[in-house]
């Protein structure tokens, strides 16, 4: 396969950027996404030019770090899935694919694909996690746990922090990255203890970051990787709403 490629480039984070066309020659379709990149940054450190940088971890649909929009959609068109889960079988001989980094104020480019994500790190060093003091792990069955919401925890655990959800929505909001964080822990009884203080540390950060409004219009749960439902911002509304009652 031959493929067409737009792929922006920025030197630095204080640069501008542009979009540079490239030709992927001898792909052959069972590559990954991530793979054709790499074939089409050795011949450009062959040609002696500077090979395109982008994000990549475990490449297993894992981690989340191949944060890349493909044609206009974070990850690429494969619903439920990683950039680096993406197929070229997915493409045509011939095809043109646009390849830009995430687009949102609180995620700056740093440099050509990559992004600087510390903002989803910023929220979970605030509240995304149990403080309080349990002491020694318990049995399995010491604690009970409704099956039901023991379920409903795990998927929103599901999350992986990739920034696809954000990426997608018009106003750049990170409600689906919070509520499913706030749904893991509100859930389960281990997370009681910081219920309230946790939704309203996690939501006004949010807001002081400069990420934008849920619309309720779920771009974000078409694009997210691991298929995290929009009921989580539902929930973690209700969360709020209930910590500023209680106090």
């Amino acid at each position: 396969m031959t493929i067409k490629l737009l792929v922006w480039r920025q030197t630095t984070a204080n640069d501008a950027g542009r979009m540079v066309p490239y030709t992927a020659e001898h792909i052959s379709p069972h590559m990954s996404f991530l793979e054709m990149l790499d074939v089409v940054n050795e011949g450009l450190i062959r040609k002696g030019e500077p090979p395109i940088v982008f994000d990549s971890d475990c490449r297993e649909g894992i981690c989340g770090m191949c944060s890349l929009v493909v044609n206009g959609i974070p990850h690429g068109p494969d619903r439920g899935s990683t950039v680096c889960q993406l197929h070229m079988r997915k493409f045509k001989n011939g095809d043109t694919i646009t390849i830009e980094p995430w687009r949102a104020k609180p995620f700056p480019v740093q440099k050509d694909l990559v992004v600087d994500r510390n903002a989803f790190d910023r929220l979970i060093a605030a509240g995304g996690y149990v403080s309080v003091s349990t002491g020694g792990a318990a049995d399995a069955s010491a604690i009970p746990v409704q099956r039901e919401l023991a379920e409903i925890a795990m998927d929103s655990a599901s999350c992986i922090g990739c920034g696809a959800c954000v990426a997608a929505c018009k106003n750049a909001s990170a409600a689906l990255f919070v509520g499913a964080k706030v749904s893991q822990l509100a859930l389960l009884p281990q997370g009681y203890p910081e219920r309230a203080s946790r939704v309203r540390t996690l939501v006004t950060l949010m807001d002081e970051i400069g990420f934008g409004n849920c619309s309720n219009e779920a771009e974000c749960e078409a694009v997210c990787p691991k298929d995290v439902s929009i009921s989580n911002i539902a929930r973690m509304r209700r969360e709020y709403m209930r910590a500023l009652l209680v106090g």
